[in-house]
């Protein structure tokens, strides 16, 4: 079975439906939404807190209503939704093998957009050692369980990492009917904002172990306890439960990016422009495929901004010649989105996505090509997963035929 398309996009969360209700409006007529789950709309579904839609739909919603609302745009506007079709590889240039309820087949786009996503590490990815009884769990799969399948999962848990997904964790387990013991962060603080941490662990009295990691669990067919080592002192103790949740540390759901050949970056997902161009011509990336994890509703105005794109790339079948002018981050910097800049003259929201390793206080920034500066401001903080938002206004003075530009720490 073949199938040809306009434009195929892999991944039916915020950022593939938002760019395939755009490309509709836009006026292109056969556009195809492929997702590996049995409805569209991302991990928002299982996602019960508020917070969801104020930038992209000018209102606050709830993970579910959020993600049926861009499930609802997308059938009215006619865009082919095909659930539990999973994109199994390429089978050529722009063509995408693909696995469904009805058998194996390929489907080919004019043009590629892929907005796969991301995912947390879990446990085997992050190398603690121990036992492996169940009860080992990611805030993704805590979810599911407790909105989704109804299961009480824990009574008592403990939830690994402080970062905004942290606490969504906590909240989800109290929904569950699980006390949270303790989390654990290896950062000196916690990573999220005030309110939140006092909405979800602060009244509940859980504590904050900064300076610390989970280093062992314990337990043989359920958790019993997991091993906590201090950074500083290297001292340890044991926690008592009979679950761990291990939350955040992002990595995009980049396997099909890689296999197609794309050239990564330090975003761990696809190299993109201003345009959300990848280094293969007619294939595009958007959302947390290309900076994990930022919130619904900037994946989704990501995935607009790739729809415009794609459609001009539709209309006149241009791609550009000379390769983009990388940027680089200098350490303690991980990296920035988008990566590269080409013809182009902004980046979604007229702003790059940054990132830092540890904890910087009263920071200077500083974007420079060669030896001109093209950029500085001061930051009270730069927060380790959390974002930092880099205003575009320098991008028009980049030599596009000079040296890659670096963002760098000058002063802290």
């Amino acid at each position: 079975m073949s199938d040809d398309a306009d434009v195929v996009i892999v991944g039916g969360g915020p950022s593939g439906l938002a760019a395939a209700i755009e490309l509709r409006r836009r006026g292109v007529a056969r556009v195809v939404v492929l997702e590996r789950e049995p409805h569209a709309g991302g991990i928002p579904r299982h996602t019960r807190h508020l917070g969801f839609g104020l930038r992209d739909l000018g209102r606050v919603l709830s993970g579910p209503a959020y993600a049926a609302r861009y499930a609802r745009q997308a059938y009215v506007a006619s865009v082919d939704v095909r659930t539990e079709t999973s994109v199994t590889g390429w089978d050529g240039p722009r063509t995408l093998a693909v696995t469904a309820p009805s058998g194996r087949g390929s489907i080919r786009g004019t043009a590629i957009l892929l907005a796969t996503g991301c995912r947390e590490r879990p446990r085997a990815a992050r190398l603690v050692p121990g036992t492996r009884p169940l009860g080992v769990l990611t805030t993704g799969a805590l979810q599911q369980l407790v909105y989704l399948e109804r299961q009480r999962v824990a009574r008592r848990a403990v939830v690994v990492g402080a970062e905004h997904v942290s606490f969504s964790a906590v909240l989800t387990l109290a929904h569950g009917g699980a006390t949270t013991v303790a989390m654990v962060t290896e950062q000196p603080r916690h990573q999220s904002h005030g309110a939140l941490v006092w909405a979800t662990a602060g009244w509940r009295g859980v504590p904050i172990l900064t300076d610390a990691a989970v280093t062992r669990v314990l337990g043989r067919r359920r958790v019993e306890a997991v091993e906590v080592t201090d950074l500083t002192s290297g001292a340890t103790n044991t926690i008592a439960c009979d679950a761990v949740v291990f939350t955040g540390d992002w990595i995009p759901d980049h396997e099909l990016a890689r296999t197609g050949g794309l050239m990564l970056d330090a975003t761990r997902g696809p190299r993109i422009d201003l345009a959300l161009r990848t280094s293969e011509r007619g294939v595009f990336a958007a959302g947390n495929l290309v900076h994990a994890a930022e919130a619904g509703d900037v994946a989704a105005l990501s995935g607009r901004h790739a729809a415009r794109s794609v459609q001009a790339f539709l209309g006149a079948d241009v791609w550009p010649a000379a390769p983009p002018v990388p940027i680089v981050c200098r350490p303690p910097l991980r990296w920035i989105s988008p990566g590269a800049i080409g013809v182009d003259d902004r980046p979604p929201r007229d702003r790059f996505v940054l990132r830092v390793a540890t904890l910087v206080e009263d920071a200077r920034l500083e974007v420079r090509q060669g030896e001109k500066v093209l950029w500085r401001a001061r930051r009270r903080a730069l927060v380790p997963a959390r974002s930092i938002g880099l205003d575009a206004a320098w991008v028009r003075t980049v030599d596009r035929d000079g040296p890659e530009v670096t963002v760098a720490i000058v002063d802290a």
